[in-house]
């Protein structure tokens, strides 16, 4: 009867009867949500920035990562074919390495949306194949639990079960809005069914602090939205429910190392006031969370993500939207936090962790409140992060890997000592968990670029695209938007196709773009324009409308809150949404980055540069070297030596692409 459900449900898509049911987030019916997903390929980039971008993601970020994850590299494929009993030998990877696997698949499957290659389809039927073999009988699929005799299910809630089992449900839920297939979809329901039995209506014993990581809770909401099946609607928010309902304490499923405010269980989420914890689990959660509630609509559910999210943005964020302060620390609560947010205005440079996932997922979570509150500040914050920390944790050419991303390395304090620190990329990191993270978010980018308002379309992010969609009421609208953003202001936005009576387009303002101009068909709309927030524009549209946007692209010097010791006295430079670096490849031989200093009154020019380090502005201008550099601990202040050196900074997602460097962020000021 399930699968009859879910084909009968896939040809009501297939045939479009639910104009906008194929979303990344299938949110059409989400009463809860202003600005609603467009369907998975209804906006391709077209050209400039994040068009090329994207043919990177297409001709390598992804089959590169697929030759690693389906060889003996990455292991993922062995370790599915060792559990179906097609091969033989024993788990390679960490415990969440099938999650890796789905997001790879999912990855594919939205470069397939654009490009159609079927032998994209059909390698992933392939995959899918011994996937269902490797799925025991009731619907129970993990890799390492199913290979290890020692190993017990559920046996502690780092086995990353509802990790795997979240990536699993939303690959699929994917797989089958753009192919229209079930046999994915299949093995997730299965799986959830299971979860369902095992964990409804509420758990015994050590089942009620499960999971770790909680990516099963937006799986389960994309599920929900997928088949219409309310029961996994309640499971997602009974995960919610059960965490800080227990006391905490140490047991043999949960360590003290792994416990607590690290895993956001101190404290019922309804009730929680600030950030805390692992930045990768925090950030999965809320997103969940949001799901849950533009689903339900619970107030007391979207106060608290509210809370949080300034918790984050406005104490906990460095300036390049990453998150996650430091590798190793302790949270208020004194429970060993790893990878995780620490006290607010706490945000060291050197020792940054700021992993990949922990970025992306920040940019997840936006995303989700930007739907919930049709506000552009969300959508300022997922640019930030994607222009900046989350591009940075990826090469150029788009095969080595960033999981860690500090604001400043120095040869001085350095010291990898873990698997997880460099100070160059890596072309395979034993924990994968960033790295398909990353190259999903940038395949599937267009479908965030554009959201559909109650009587309109909504751009959230620039880029040269064609969008082809149909707006809430069905009618159909086709834009063209050309600009060289992110190195230019410039947006022109051409309406080619839409209806006859009036609608709106929403265009974001970014908070950095004070003194922007918005214009239809050369002449000023007449419309308010601030930063910070969406410039509305209510007309009849005719097709070859123009609507332009103008943002003034200064170079701008940043100063942090006097409450962030580490910054202060300091500069980051900024131009529209880039943050810069200087890089010590672009400093006379043999300088250290902690000698570098920003004169205020350094006269910084942009130049584009097409073919460097892939096509990039650079500023510059001329930066004082110290030169009596101080070696000690603490020494007597004396007046420095300086030399004055021309330096081109930049984009800070772009260093370490040019063999090992130093790097910094963050410069000191010269007045």
């Amino acid at each position: 009867m399930k699968n009859l459900i879910t084909i009968i449900l896939s040809a009501l898509v297939s045939v479009g009867i639910s104009a906008q049911s194929k979303g990344i987030i299938n949110n059409t019916n989400s009463a809860h949500v202003k600005l609603k997903s467009v369907n998975i390929g209804d906006c391709q980039w077209t050209d400039g920035f994040w068009a090329e971008k994207f043919k990177v993601a297409e001709e390598v970020m992804v089959p590169y990562m697929g030759e690693l994850l389906t060889g003996d590299v990455g292991h993922a494929l062995n370790n599915f074919k060792i559990a179906a009993g097609l091969k033989e030998g024993v788990h390679k990877g960490m415990k969440w390495h099938d999650g890796d696997f789905y997001k790879w698949m999912e990855a594919s499957l939205y470069i397939y949306a654009q490009n159609k290659d079927k032998k994209i389809i059909d390698d992933l039927d392939t995959y899918i194949e011994i996937i269902a073999k490797a799925q025991a009988a009731d619907g129970y699929i993990h890799t390492k639990v199913t290979t290890d005799k020692d190993m017990e299910r559920f046996g502690n809630r780092q086995h990353h079960e509802m990790y795997n089992f979240g990536h699993l449900y939303t690959s699929a839920c994917i797989h089958n809005r753009i192919t229209g297939k079930t046999n994915f979809l299949d093995l997730a329901i299965k799986n959830a069914d299971f979860l369902y039995n095992k964990f409804m209506p509420e758990p015994e014993g050590h089942l009620k602090r499960f999971g770790f990581n909680q990516t099963q809770i937006m799986g389960l909401v994309e599920l929900y939205r997928t088949t219409g099946d309310k029961k996994y609607l309640d499971l997602a928010e009974l995960f919610i429910n059960l965490r800080g309902k227990l006391k905490v304490n140490p047991t043999p499923v949960s360590s003290y190392k792994f416990m607590g405010d690290m895993v956001q269980e101190r404290t019922p989420l309804r009730k929680a006031k600030s950030a805390e914890g692992h930045a990768v689990l925090a950030l999965y959660f809320y997103a969940g969370a949001a799901d849950v509630a533009a689903e339900t609509g619970e107030k007391a559910l979207v106060d608290a993500l509210d809370r949080l999210w300034s918790s984050v943005v406005d104490k906990k964020m460095y300036v390049t939207g990453a998150v996650g302060q430091t590798h190793h620390g302790v949270s208020k609560h004194v429970d060993m936090v790893h990878e995780g947010f620490i006290n607010d205005y706490m945000m060291p440079n050197l020792t940054a962790y700021n992993e990949t996932c922990a970025n992306v997922c920040n940019s997840m979570f936006n995303y989700r409140m930007l739907g919930i509150h049709g506000e552009s500040k969300y959508a300022d914050i997922m640019e930030l992060v994607l222009f900046n920390s989350a591009l940075s944790g990826i090469s150029v050419e788009g095969k080595d890997y960033f999981y860690a991303n500090p604001l400043r390395v120095s040869h001085k304090g350095f010291d990898p000592g873990n698997d997880t620190e460099f100070d160059v990329r890596q072309p395979y990191i034993p924990c994968f968990c960033c790295p398909p993270n990353l190259v999903r978010t940038i395949a599937k980018l267009s479908g965030w670029a554009y959201s559909l308002s109650e009587n309109g379309v909504a751009v959230n992010l620039y880029g040269g695209n064609k969008l082809t969609t149909k707006l809430t009421d069905g009618s159909k609208i086709q834009l063209k938007q050309v600009t060289d953003y992110p190195w230019k202001g410039d947006v022109a936005i051409t309406v080619e196709k839409c209806k006859k009576s009036a609608f709106d387009i929403l265009l974001r303002i970014p908070e950095w773009a004070k003194g922007s101009k918005v214009l239809v068909n050369g002449k000023p709309a007449e419309v308010v324009v601030t930063p910070g927030t969406f410039a509305t524009i209510n007309r009849k549209w005719r097709k070859g409308d123009v609507v332009s946007l103008q943002m003034p692209m200064e170079i701008k010097l940043l100063e942090g809150n006097p409450l962030i010791e580490e910054v202060r006295n300091q500069a980051a430079v900024k131009r529209g949404p880039v943050v810069y670096c200087v890089e010590t490849p672009d400093l006379p031989k043999n300088t250290d980055i902690l000698d570098v200093y920003l004169p205020v009154n350094a006269n910084l020019s942009a130049t584009y540069k097409p073919d460097f380090l892939g096509g990039i502005t650079t500023i510059n201008g001329e930066l004082k070297l110290r030169k009596d550099s101080k070696e000690s601990m603490y020494s007597e202040i004396s007046k420095p030596s300086w030399e004055t050196t021309k330096v081109q900074m930049v984009p800070y997602y772009s260093w370490a692409n040019r063999g090992v460097s130093e790097m910094s962020v963050w410069l000191p000021v010269m007045w």
